[in-house]
């Protein structure tokens, strides 16, 4: 048999593969968006039944036999059809050794996990999710145990997963980098900062404004929204079924306004990514393949450097003062601003300003590292989230549901909050090239976000999926990450804002 009839029998399993992976999705999505408080568990159990015939055709004879044959020789495959090969003995390898019975066990323990945590989260009781945490956390060790191999600690194979490469020591190093020149900027800010006007930001704002508001932020940002759903949960996420189904969630609050306009923005990124990957890597099974950082990074975009960007400000406030109905007739443009950039301490990491927000994953770094080696067990985590929270941002935690359970993350995995910090240094390095090409803000104050969308679909979209992160920062910029230019843009931005000498 030919390498080219092998890959066309390995892309009939996984059109399969791709039908089961987004009924699991579906299931996933309303579990977490509209499903009623009782349906949650049994939602998790169907998702587990079909995770099942998942596990039996990507550990089938003839699956495995075809991908370890194409892995062996891949003369004559498109460099797209190899690196779908590399992705997927990647995955497999790591996971071969999981029997059926292991992995229904742990897709239960993890879709159980997001009722319990939900439950928790509402109830302000961390007792309630400890169960369930420590599954999870021994299922992902469990899991690790079951590979051949495995770089480093426990950790740095979660890493791995979410950061091809990206280990705890590189990590380290990056935080530490970040954590000595934020402090002593949020330092001078509290010390000699002007005041900046924020009573406008709790003023109510009603819900279907808001839900106005966000879908003409999303035509902003350039989605196709005959290709987009819009709706609402505890804690946003994006979804992708295809670059034809894209499920954006947001959360209104009629007093805080402004959370649902940068978790719009924040979502609408993710869903920018997933409907302009090259069609070839649609056909050829190999979308969104992209490491998390990559991702959060057109996320991290979108939220902070376009969205609270002077230039978007002048762009939206127009359509915020039309939608809103008078709600801030009284709010300047200029004090929209500076309001929705005020830098301060505060508990909640998705509403965190872009100066401190990088403090809120360090804390997430340092607490998932400990746990998942077995440093501490997650009877620990409540305290040791206070007294971090009180170390590098100065504040007391007054509840589990505004401390450690405020992030769905912990029900499925670990690994990923670095991402988020990631993301944000890379967009900054990207948008750095970017303004070398055409003048980004002057679009951007026109409202021509179309320019930006096509710049990235050109330059970022088309390379993420078939590039480690290493490769793919170093073809849009021509060099590594480089975590300084995140750190210059933050001591300019915010020198200026709060006139700081």
């Amino acid at each position: 048999m030919t390498n080219e009839q092998k890959i066309k029998q390995l892309d009939r399993i996984l059109d399969e593969v791709g039908v089961y992976h987004r009924a699991v999705g579906k299931l996933g999505f309303d579990m977490q968006c509209c499903a009623p408080d009782e349906g949650r568990a049994p939602a998790g159990d169907d998702m587990a039944v079909l995770g099942k015939q998942l596990h039996k055709l990507t550990h089938s004879k003839k699956y495995v036999t075809l991908l370890q044959e194409l892995h062996e020789d891949s003369e004559g495959l498109t460099p797209v059809q190899k690196k779908l090969i590399e992705h997927l003995y990647d995955r497999w390898s790591k996971e071969k050794n999981f029997t059926a019975k292991f992995s229904f066990d742990m897709e239960t323990a993890f879709n159980h996990a997001y009722s319990q945590w939900l439950a928790a989260k509402k109830a302000s009781d961390f007792s309630l999710f400890r169960d369930s945490f420590a599954e999870v956390v021994r299922y992902t060790r469990a899991a690790i145990d079951l590979r051949d191999s495995r770089p480093g600690t426990y950790y740095d194979a979660c890493l791995d997963d979410y950061e091809k490469g990206g280990d705890e020591t590189q990590l380290d190093a990056f935080f530490e980098t970040i954590r000595a020149r934020i402090v002593p900027l949020i330092a001078r800010i509290q010390k000699d900062g002007k005041p900046i006007r924020r009573d406008f930001l709790t003023r109510p704002c009603p819900i279907p404004q808001q839900e106005a508001l966000s879908r003409r932020l999303l035509e902003t940002e350039g989605l196709r929204m005959g290709a987009l759903t819009l709706m609402t949960t505890e804690h946003p996420f994006t979804e992708t079924f295809g670059p034809h189904d894209v499920r954006v969630t947001t959360h209104y609050f009629e007093d805080n306004f402004i959370s649902n306009i940068f978790s719009t923005l924040h979502e609408g990124g993710h869903a920018l990514f997933m409907q302009n990957e090259p069609a070839e890597f649609y056909r050829e099974h190999v979308d969104d393949s992209m490491t998390m950082a990559m991702h959060e990074c057109i996320s991290r975009f979108y939220e902070n450097l376009i969205g609270r960007s002077e230039a978007f400000i002048h762009y939206i406030y127009p359509t915020l003062q039309e939608v809103s109905g008078g709600t801030f007739a009284d709010v300047s443009e200029r004090e929209l601003y500076e309001g929705v950039n005020i830098a301060e301490p505060s508990l909640i990491r998705t509403d965190a300003d872009e100066l401190t927000y990088a403090l809120h994953i360090l804390v997430r770094y340092e607490l998932e590292k400990a746990f998942v080696n077995g440093e501490i067990t997650v009877d620990e985590v409540p305290a040791l989230w206070n007294a971090k929270y009180k170390e590098y941002l100065g504040l007391d935690v007054p509840d589990d549901a505004r401390g450690c359970l405020q992030d769905v993350h912990w029900t499925g995995g670990y690994g990923y909050f670095p991402s988020y910090a990631l993301g944000s240094a890379y967009g900054v390095q990207i948008l750095r090239r970017m303004q070398k090409d055409f003048d980004v803000f002057g679009e951007v104050r026109r409202g021509n976000l179309a320019a930006v969308r096509d710049w990235l679909a050109e330059h970022v979209f088309s390379i993420a999926s078939v590039s480690t992160p290493d490769e793919w920062i170093r073809a849009i910029t021509g060099e590594s990450l480089n975590v300084h230019y995140f750190l210059d843009y933050l001591e300019e931005k915010y020198t200026a804002l709060y006139e700081l000498n």
